[in-house]
């Protein structure tokens, strides 16, 4: 099933989706830096696996051009409209699909507004919306980190800073994971994704708003409704997709890899840092598609055609052995990567997918510092793609917790808080062996009250007891800690899923009557 016609070997089917970076290893073997291959349908292109030979194509648009137009493909029919790729390769009126001055005017109109985004509002957004999917599964003790956490909060972050919050939906995130799988479904996901952001840009165009998809529309560059919904399609995509794997990779890391883990807890590695060393390591793309020749020239000693497509190989750039010789090396510091690709088509938004990555991943660590993967690493199980090679579940356990308010920073919660508290209380009078019995007193409870209030007091002041005195007794008493004081949400929706009762208590801190009985016990222990 690997292999095509003429030998050559396909990037789909079983192989490629259980083993993607085995295969590209074969192919390295077999034809060097560059290698023929086969996309679904059988139609040709080539991979591109060295790392200055992935550069070289980035770097010079000259010779390998973003205009899926001049595709051969397209031209003979071997790759219909129809097409699982379709959505991929479909030429449109995007920075992406563009060379020269029109690509610098459209990405001049992504980039400007990328730069009006506000980064601390953006961290907000992220520790928010992880406090909120984390309290939907805090309590159970165990969950899957990929479909309750790594898959939802990009989309979530990223809905509100394009200006969309109330269509994050669970349709939504799946339509954005499918369209670009090359499944038969893609195109009707694509096509669910657009008609959601075309009714934005209308309503965009009607009422402006303090938002990405305002800031697309009224740029100088004059973008068309179809313009600005088509790059908000790309920027929606593009972020959503690299950075749900991005989060899921990392945490595997932190989770089964005990040196990766040892040295992010110890200090040693921040988690900015551990995030760029899962981009060397597993790259959210593996792969781009695609570049196209614009006549005939050579690459990696391969001889391309004018019209061949050619296949951006990330992953297997990252450890080609001319500038990556020891896989298990630190690459810290170190950003050579090409997990955001290169050249004058680089990720422009790649700042914001690592913003929600390391401060999610950091929000999550926080809030549950015990988290353990709940199998065993080889039973964890991916799905393969042209372009990714996605995670598709993360089980983990962890004590359970109580939910926290969604508008404040991340913190580590109580683990289980204590149903009972221990009171210390004095025996009744005469019931020490030697001791007299004390007459009862006219008012019963005023005295009793009185007791109370000294022996309360001679705690507070720290007084040590009397050697002769009685060893107290431990009586257990109930005690409702109660909602935490002061405790706000950030709206009406949160203060319906996040109930007082359910509020994190305070920091239990010792009584009066219990720093008495310690106090006690290290006196009868000399």
């Amino acid at each position: 099933m690997g292999l095509g016609p003429n030998g050559v070997r396909r990037l789909y089917g079983p192989e490629a989706e259980k083993d993607p970076m085995g295969l590209y290893e074969k192919l390295r073997a077999e034809h060097g830096p560059v290698a023929p291959v086969l996309l679904q349908g059988d139609v040709p292109a080539w991979l591109v696996l060295g790392h200055s030979e992935n550069l070289h194509m980035t770097r010079t648009p000259s010779q390998f051009s973003r205009d899926s137009r001049r595709w051969r493909a397209l031209h003979d029919g071997t790759a219909p409209p129809d097409h699982p790729l379709a959505p991929i390769f479909t030429w449109q009126p995007i920075c992406v699909f563009a060379d020269g001055a029109e690509h610098e005017r459209l990405r001049g109109a992504v980039t400007d507004s990328i730069g009006r985004i506000d980064h601390r509002g953006v961290r907000r957004y992220i520790n928010r919306h992880s406090n909120r999917l984390v309290n939907d599964f805090c309590r159970d003790g165990r969950a899957d980190l990929v479909s309750r956490f790594a898959e939802h909060l990009p989309m979530m972050v990223m809905a509100q800073i394009i200006g969309m919050p109330e269509e994050y939906s669970e349709r939504l995130v799946q339509a954005a994971r499918d369209m670009i799988k090359g499944t038969e479904t893609a195109n009707e996901s694509n096509d669910y994704v657009m008609s959601v952001l075309r009714r934005l840009v209308t309503r965009r165009r009607a009422v402006p708003e303090d938002d990405f998809a305002t800031w697309l529309t009224e740029h100088p560059a004059g973008l068309s409704d179809d313009e600005v919904s088509q790059h908000l399609r790309l920027v929606l995509i593009a972020a959503y997709e690299t950075t749900a794997n991005l989060i899921a990779n990392v945490l595997r890391m932190v989770l089964t890899d005990p040196r990766f883990r040892a040295r992010l807890s110890g200090g040693h590695m921040t988690l900015p840092e551990a995030v760029e060393q899962t981009l060397w390591d597993e790259p959210p793309f593996t792969s781009i598609f695609g570049r196209w020749a614009v006549g005939d020239t050579e690459l990696g000693g391969q001889r391309i055609k004018a019209g061949d497509a050619l296949i951006v190989g990330i992953a297997a750039a990252n450890v080609d052995p001319v500038v990556r010789p020891e896989l298990s090396a630190s690459m810290r510091g170190n950003r050579a990567h090409l997990a955001f690709s290169g050249g004058p088509h680089e990720c422009p938004g790649q700042d914001i997918g690592r913003a929600i990555a390391d401060t999610g991943v950091d929000a999550l660590l926080m809030r549950l510092p015990d988290v353990q993967l709940a199998v065993e690493e080889h039973e964890l199980r991916y799905r393969g793609a042209l372009m990714s090679r996605q995670l598709l579940e993360l089980p983990v356990t962890f004590a359970p917790r109580p939910p926290q308010d969604v508008t404040v920073p991340p913190s580590e919660a109580v683990v289980v808080p204590p149903p009972r508290e221990w009171r210390v209380a004095s025996p009744p009078p005469g019931t020490v062996p030697g001791e007299r019995p004390m007459p009862a007193p006219a008012d019963t409870a005023g005295a009793t009250e009185a007791a109370s209030a000294r022996t309360a007091t001679s705690a507070e002041a720290g007084a040590a007891p009397d050697a002769s005195a009685a060893v107290p007794t431990a009586v257990p008493t109930a005690v409702d800690p109660g909602p935490a004081p002061g405790a706000a949400t950030d709206s009406a929706s949160d203060s319906a899923s996040v109930p007082a009762s359910s509020a994190i208590p305070q920091r239990h801190t010792d009584s009066a009557p219990v720093r008495a009985w310690r106090i006690v016990t290290r006196w009868w222990k000399g």
